[in-house]
């Protein structure tokens, strides 16, 4: 164990003796954060603007109109049809409502009509305020159709109706999707630098036999499972510091809400942090030379990253290319968050968490394998 410990040390040593080594694997992991603002950044929620053109002037037209501006997020603008239709146009206007000469009659004979919804950007937006104002338009026509033709019967329920005091207790509930897509990004871009800081420590291993130093290690009590066990530990504390880091300044810095506890956030990226390790030794195993190991790590770390859905959502991508997701590791993980920010618990995720120890598994046992039977490099066993 003295052993290790002084591996542990020597490695820790030679690798952050370089500055610019802190910076690349503790502050790199943090660029995944501020990408993520960059991009959910802008999507606060945006006033409507609605132009109302009123051509009909008469109560129940001028009621509606008042309904329309006790709106929350809606912005009423009264204007012209041709200035209206010139915002329409020129994107500065999101709705254009009319309402015509009649409409007001149209509402008392029982049969609505002279009403007109315009906007050029879909019905995500006017089924916002379709919804809200025919049930507004509802709501009068059961009162004509109770006054039953009578004019001063309607009148007087139409009145009691526009005086009538109700209270409305209203609740605000928060967008949980912003924090929820800003933490996937975040998590998504920290995967990536795992497993490039993990293939780097296990880089390590081929550069020491390129200098003759591991050599020079094994000629005192030093065996090579000692050397590359404190390889592992080396890299698995460092990503740990990685995962600890980046959950604080997410957290408690951005002050961003991860909708998973902190501690379930580690113990499923430190499962990852395994499977970076054996995938990195399996990768040092198929190599000859730092310089191939070091490209076949860029080959397998990125594309991986790019279909498990790192950095954008797995479900805009083409059904044969999720289909190519469910292999990745990073996935499963990515998977395995958004359950527990659904509201899951650990225990009924034992599927997802079974399937990444078995990546780790599966990797260490290739990576044992070829080292074995690799003449180049079986000393490392």
């Amino acid at each position: 164990m003295k052993d290790v410990l002084w591996l542990v040390k020597k490695i820790a040593m030679v690798t952050f003796r370089k500055k610019r080594n802190i910076i690349i694997y503790f502050c790199l992991p943090l660029v995944g954060i501020f990408i993520s603002f960059l991009v959910y950044g802008g999507s606060e929620q945006s006033q409507l603007k609605v132009a109302v053109v009123n051509q009909d002037h008469q109560k129940i037209a001028n009621d509606t109109v008042h309904f329309l501006e006790s709106l929350n997020n809606v912005k009423v603008m009264k204007l012209s049809e041709a200035a209206a239709s010139d915002g329409i146009t020129s994107g500065t206007i999101d709705c254009m409502i009319t309402f015509k000469s009649g409409f007001s009659q149209s509402i008392l004979s029982g049969q609505p009509g002279y009403i007109e919804i315009t906007s050029i950007k879909g019905s995500q937006i006017t089924g916002f305020v379709h919804s809200y104002l025919y049930q507004y338009i509802d709501n009068i026509l059961s009162i004509s159709k109770a006054a039953n033709g009578n004019l001063d019967t309607f009148n007087k329920m139409y009145a009691n109706y526009q005086n009538s005091h109700y209270s409305v207790k209203v609740s605000s509930l928060s967008d949980t999707s912003l924090g929820k897509d800003m933490t996937n990004q975040t998590i998504g871009f920290l995967l990536m630098i795992m497993l490039i800081s993990a293939g780097n420590f296990a880089e390590i291993i081929i550069k020491e036999k390129e200098n003759r130093t591991y050599f020079r290690l094994l000629s005192t009590p030093i065996n090579a499972r000692k050397y590359v066990l404190s390889n592992i530990i080396v890299s698995i504390l460092v990503m740990f510091v990685q995962i600890i880091f980046t959950l604080i300044f997410l957290t408690k810095i951005f002050h961003i809400n991860m909708h998973v506890t902190f501690w379930q956030m580690t113990e499923v990226l430190l499962i990852y942090a395994l499977i970076s390790v054996g995938l990195s030794l399996t990768i040092v195993s198929f190599s000859n030379s730092s310089a191939s190991a070091g490209a076949l790590q860029n080959l397998v770390s990125t594309p991986t990253c790019l279909l498990a859905g790192c950095f954008w959502p797995v479900g805009i991508m083409p059904k044969a290319v999720q289909r190519v997701a469910d292999f990745m590791p990073q996935h499963w993980v990515l998977d395995t968050v958004g359950k527990l920010q659904q509201g899951d618990s650990v225990g009924s995720l034992y599927l997802n968490i079974m399937v990444l120890f078995a990546f780790a598994v599966a990797f260490f046992l290739i990576a044992v394998y070829k080292f074995s039977i690799n003449k180049n490099v079986r000393n490392f066993i």
